[in-house]
């Protein structure tokens, strides 16, 4: 059975001028960067759900602390990651895998994505498979900060080289570099299906790349307020796409009808760069993925340039995703009908819990 999620499914509009505009004065690279980490109001109309909080007698997964990984197809260069591990997770079977894209917005505990405890939940609850979870940031040099909350890389890392340029190279370095090292310590499945990736603005676009370069590799995208624009060159998506025969990828794109909407300055002096509108090229996406036959689910919000409502809506998102995998259906075998927890896990007592 297919499942959808109730959003709505908007068609392009005849201009993209024809959509409510925000007027920015700032750069479009640098209004990006600042409402990453700054909501606007219209953002905090989406809060949390409890499938990204932690519940009682949910097994908790463990993160790994975080490695370097140097570059090759970058040279010079070291990609930061650590890993996700479910309870569940088990040796002697092979496990999915998801990616994610600027890693540090995606693991961290209070942030608005809090991947590790929308994993415990759904992976307890058998909505999505046994999934470990990689969280990897751009590129940069030794001598670069790490990526932060504050700055996700666009200053002071490879990042808008890395997950905006249309080539082959950030593909390399999920492949050829970060899987086999992955494959050192953990049991992963080799199929494609089993795999997926994601990010948010720019790392949208490049965990679109990845998959489109790799469907033999990853065949599942999450992109969440996607920059598929003409920073490097993404704008022509749309036409490739309707261009080139239809790939396996299962894809689903979120974003706001007030992202940057490619206006700079104000009023009668406001000038409009179609390939710069995030919220426009957006549509485009899903009209053209729509045209191919893609497997695709989009929602557009009322948010900016705003992780607030991906955030909120991560676990149906995940559970579109993932919603067809391998299960065994017997009515007269419920071990895929029970909640999933480890052989030796043990809920804490109630009565021995810090308040």
């Amino acid at each position: 059975m297919k499942i959808t999620l109730p959003v709505a499914r908007t068609h392009p509009p005849q201009s993209a001028l024809a959509l409510p505009p925000i007027i920015y004065r700032l750069s479009l690279l640098g209004l990006a960067a600042l409402n990453l980490v700054q909501a606007a109001p219209l953002d905090e109309v989406y809060k949390l759900g409890p499938d990204s909080q932690t519940q009682p007698n949910v097994p908790a997964g463990r993160v790994t602390p975080w490695a370097q990984l140097p570059s090759q197809a970058y040279s010079g260069t070291l990609h930061d990651y650590c890993v996700y591990v479910p309870a569940q997770y088990d040796a002697a079977t092979p496990a999915a895998l998801m990616i994610f894209q600027d890693g540090q917005a995606f693991l961290r505990e209070k942030g608005d994505y809090r991947v590790p405890t929308v994993f415990d939940n759904l992976i307890y609850r058998r909505e999505m498979p046994v999934t470990i979870a990689v969280f990897i940031n751009p590129g940069r040099k030794p001598e670069q900060p790490e990526a932060s909350a504050a700055d996700w890389g666009d200053r002071s890392s490879n990042r808008p080289q890395e997950y905006n340029a249309l080539d082959d190279k950030y593909a390399r370095v999920i492949i050829e570099e970060l899987l086999p090292e992955l494959a050192k310590k953990f049991n992963l499945s080799s199929q494609p299906e089993d795999r997926a990736i994601g990010g948010a603005s720019s790392g949208a676009i490049a965990a679109f790349t990845v998959a489109w370069h790799r469907p033999d590799q990853f065949r599942k995208v999450l992109s969440t307020i996607g920059s598929y624009t003409n920073l490097r060159g993404g704008h022509v998506y749309p036409d490739l796409i309707r261009a080139t025969d239809k790939k396996p990828i299962r894809i689903f794109l979120q974003d706001g009808v007030n992202d940057n909407r490619g206006l700079r300055g104000e009023g009668a002096n406001a000038t409009y760069t179609a390939d710069r509108d995030w919220h426009a090229q957006n549509l485009k996406m899903a009209a053209a993925l729509t045209a191919r036959g893609y497997d695709l689910n989009f929602t557009w919000g009322i948010g900016t340039h705003s992780n607030k409502q991906a955030g909120a809506i991560l676990p149906e998102m995940l559970r579109w995703l993932w919603r067809d995998y391998p299960r065994t259906d017997d009515a007269r075998d419920a071990r895929n009908r029970t909640l999933l927890v480890p052989p030796d896990f043990n809920p804490q007592p109630e009565s021995t819990k810090k308040p």
